[in-house]
């Protein structure tokens, strides 16, 4: 290989006309907008495809003559104006924030700093937060899915990143992203002739991306270093701009990193083995909160989205700790108070799980920085801290390291409470302190332009800036007439039919199909027929395979012809997920049978651009995963704001969305202990259902002369209507704003003002409760001797309670009652607190309290105490709860 004497870099040239050219394909704003996508099209709409979707590198590739024709194009000309003045007033425009942020005040990002690179980098004097710090966010994540011509994601995890990202944008926040910019990405797909996934890796050019180095006031490229047992590796730091919102990205694909090992860290989205994702992870959360602190970003909130980037943590409070002179437990509650993490893995498999000799070999370093010792540190990632023979979790990691915790929909946060409950021992599970803010998606990278054209049309030209859960504009959904909505659907319909066999007839060419099954491929699908889409990860509990269960059936039901029935499939299973690929070698070979052939279609390389076809052209959505296995999900969301409907197994986002309409439920949520007697009733529900009610109503014509299925766009209204305004990441961005970033900025603020006091503060006050605990008993707990009360009788209770050396001020004495159920164990309905009635000698006091406003039935109640202090995000410590016995 021939290297290189020097390097430089050519950009565009593009006449002056043509400059704002530039600046738009810059700005990942082009993305959602579809004015702009047009805009580019219009330059060369071959070349657009070329490009997959790619702006600069369209504009690095164009012929001069070309661009000298557009400068010279007076509608061109009008089109891009148009275009860059949408652009200038959408950077511009007042925010959400602006207005509900309490006064906090939206600050500054800088986007220059300090240049510090060594392995522990000291902070800068200005990384101390002050009380009048404004608030600034900072989101890590493994993957962020923005759009195609980006590939640096490979499922949900990555799209909700991505559509989060945007809608912070949206609403003003001030907040950027942090993540990894890898050299290829997540795989690119490829089916042999008979449906055996392989994997393609091609390289991502960063200077033909909408990627842009970072750099400080003087010009030279940020650049931070982490230090891993191979040597030191050096990170540089680009930057993508989403809208308002900056994206920070490391890559350490530069000369700096002579060993080929540090080199290629940030070459493969998960690939590789756990030395691997050590080192990405490291990199994510060690380097990428280092690269905040060298662009001069100092944030008060720190989001951790999955366990990825739970180093993170780590970093923030050895930082803490050098530059506020701290010890590890006053730094750890300084940090913890600004952090958030978001679960979103509801099953074992997909947790990151290391050998504690892997933590070791590559963290021991940490253990001095910190002044803790290695079982100390390994603690921090250990379900049972004091198990030496368990593996360090990147999750637990992130739980203890954070003052909040969340799910992400309502029945997630449930699951996610019942697999965490070993973390806060004694806690009753439904009082585990994990919340849940359900996701949601960026509507307008979704919704067709066809679709957004009519919603302009009839809901006015601000319904997508309208503020976040406005109801009252997405009723006007009912005055879109009927058929101008049905024309709207069938045309997405048309084209995503039109695009499957495209699809499907470049996928035979590359396998050296026949000609006469090439031409076959301009007959599959129809166009009219009702469309049924499945596209996700091809992981076992997804049940992929589950339509195929009775394939006799399934081929009567498709091939009727008065009423034909069509699916298309799509997704990719991780290249060492064996058991996955065989999943989708089974899909493929069922529909290479002459039976399935013309009806059902698999097709290859799921990504964005493939998934922005289904929702938006689909007219059901099918979901089986096995409950309660899905976090949330986000597609069925995508294809409800299309005007599709969702068939789907009760779990995750849909688990709270199917009561207001917009599709079919499969069973209700059920889980049997046999998964196969599970699958066969489920798989019949969906062949009944499928039979009785979809496919009829669908093919209901008889309302009218026009051929519209009136019954059937009603409940496209319905999904529209009902679903678009509450499952969308404005919504969700609010939520996580109000209820999780201004509270926690506003505690980072009060922990960490005055060089730390009040952590400090609480950290010796939780070591003298720790080692007081185990003093605590309740002695004896009165109430009445009777076992019958009227529903508006306040019952007094007393408990006596021996509190050693602390005092009343110390702990929180409550009583926990509610209604018993069939097992005798209390169903909590309130846990008020017991008022210290006195002192009885000895250390015990008195605390009193009362059961009021009950309801008619058989109730139990008892007494335990908690913590207390000011200062703390939520009162249940692991192992600090003490119950009457």
């Amino acid at each position: 290989m021939i290297k290189p004497l020097g390097q430089f870099t050519i950009v565009p040239s593009l006449p002056v006309p043509l400059e704002p050219l530039r600046e738009i394909a810059l700005n990942l704003w082009w993305s959602w907008e579809h004015e702009a996508i047009n805009l580019f099209r219009h330059l060369d709409a071959g070349l657009w495809e070329q490009v997959y979707h790619n702006p600069v590198h369209l504009l690095g590739i164009i012929s001069q003559s070309q661009l000298e024709a557009a400068a010279k194009d007076e509608a061109f000309l009008a089109h891009l104006g148009v275009v860059y003045r949408k652009f200038r007033e959408y950077l511009t425009a007042p925010s959400w924030f602006g207005g509900s942020s309490g006064g906090m005040g939206r600050g500054s990002v800088p986007e220059t700093g300090n240049g510090n690179t060594g392995i522990f980098p000291t902070p800068p004097s200005d990384a101390r937060c002050e009380k009048s710090d404004p608030l600034c966010i900072a989101y890590f994540s493994a993957e962020f899915g923005i759009t195609e011509c980006l590939p640096l994601y490979s499922g949900g995890l990555g799209l909700l990143a991505g559509d989060y990202l945007k809608s912070t944008s949206y609403l003003g926040l001030p907040f950027v992203g942090v993540g990894l910019l890898y050299q290829h990405g997540y795989f690119r797909q490829r089916l042999t002739a008979d449906g055996w996934q392989m994997a393609e890796y091609p390289a991502n050019d960063f200077y033909n991306m909408p990627v842009q180095l970072a750099r400080r006031a003087d010009g030279t490229p940020v650049r931070v270093t982490v230090d891993y047992p191979r040597g030191t590796a050096y990170a540089q730091v680009w930057r993508a701009e989403v809208g308002r919102t900056a994206l920070y990205l490391l890559d350490t694909n530069i000369d700096e990193n002579g060993d080929e090992v540090l080199r290629n860290i940030t070459s493969y989205l998960y690939g590789g083995d756990l030395r691997k994702r050590i080192e990405q992870e490291m990199l994510l959360g060690i380097g990428g909160y280092r690269a905040l602190i060298a662009l001069g970003i100092r944030p008060t909130v720190c989001h951790m989205n999955e366990g990825h980037s739970g180093f993170m943590a780590v970093e923030r409070i050895r930082q803490l700790m050098a530059a506020e002179h701290l010890s590890f437990d006053e730094a750890r509650e300084a940090s913890s108070a600004g952090n958030i993490f978001t679960t979103h893995t509801p099953v074992p498999a997909g947790i990151d799980l290391f050998p504690s000799d892997l933590v070791d070999n590559y963290l021991n370093g940490y253990y001095d920085a910190l002044g803790i010792s290695r079982d100390e540190f390994l603690a921090l990632g250990r379900e049972n801290p004091s198990d030496r023979e368990s593996p360090f979790s990147m999750p637990i990691l992130a739980f203890r390291l954070s003052a909040t915790s969340n799910g992400v929909s309502r029945m997630h946060g449930d699951v996610s409470r019942r697999m965490w409950k070993n973390l806060w021992p004694n806690v009753p599970v439904d009082e585990v302190p994990i919340g849940s803010i359900t996701n949601g998606i960026h509507i307008r990278s979704w919704v067709s332009n066809d679709m957004q054209s009519l919603f302009d049309r009839y809901l006015g030209p601000g319904w997508i800036q309208n503020l976040v859960d406005d109801q009252s504009t997405w009723t006007q959904i009912d005055q879109i007439p009927e058929v101008e909505l049905w024309r709207t659907h069938e045309r997405r319909r048309e084209r995503l039919v039109a695009f499957a066999r495209q699809r499907l007839k470049e996928q035979r060419m590359r396998v050296g199909a026949s000609p006469a099954e090439i031409a076959a491929t301009d007959e599959i699908l129809d166009p009219s027929a009702i469309t049924i889409g499945f596209a996700r990860r091809f992981v076992t509990y997804k049940r992929a395979a589950l339509l195929f269960h009775q394939p006799d059936r399934l081929a009567q039901l498709i091939n009727q012809p008065e009423r034909p029935v069509q699916f298309i499939f799509a997704g990719k299973a991780h290249p060492d997920d064996h058991e996955g690929k065989e999943l989708i070698q089974k899909i493929c070979k069922f529909i290479a049978q002459d039976r399935f052939r013309y009806r059902i279609i698999f097709i290859e390389d799921y990504d964005i651009c493939v998934a922005r076809y289904l929702v938006q052209g689909v007219d059901v959505w099918l979901n089986t995963p096995m409950p309660p296995s899905e976090a949330s999900g986000t597609s069925g969301m995508k294809v409800a704001a299309n005007g599709g409907l969702n068939f789907s197994i009760l779990d995750g986002w849909w688990a709270e969305a199917y009561p207001e309409g917009g599709g079919w439920t499969i069973g209700r949520g059920e889980v049997y202990e046999d998964g196969e007697y599970q699958n066969e009733v489920e798989a019949k529900a969906i062949y009944n259902i499928l039979e009785k009610e979809i496919i009829p109503l669908f093919y209901d014509r008889t309302r009218g002369r026009d051929g519209i299925p009136r019954g059937w766009v009603n409940q496209m209204k319905l999904a529209m209507r009902n679903l678009a305004p509450v499952f969308n990441t404005k919504r969700m961005v609010s939520e996580y704003a109000e209820q999780l970033y201004f509270p926690t900025h506003q505690r980072w603020c009060r922990l960490n003002q005055d060089s730390a006091e009040r952590a400090k503060g609480l950290a010796h006050w939780r070591t003298r409760l720790r080692g007081q605990w185990s003093e605590i008993r309740i002695e004896r707990v009165d109430s009445p001797s009777a076992y019958a009360f009227e529903g508006d009788a306040d019952l007094p209770i007393k408990a006596y309670v021996h509190l050693g050396a602390l005092s009343p001020d110390d702990v929180s004495v409550q009583i926990y009652h509610g209604l018993l159920n069939s097992e005798k164990e209390i169903v909590v309905e309130d846990a008020p607190p017991m008022d210290c009635a006195g002192q009885m000698g000895d250390g015990t006091y008195l605390f009193e309290g009362f059961i009021s406003s009950i309801h008619t039935g058989l109730h139990g109640y008892t007494v335990r105490v908690l913590p207390q202090h000011e200062d703390l995000s939520q009162p249940y410590e692991p192992g600090l709860i003490v119950w009457a016995s």
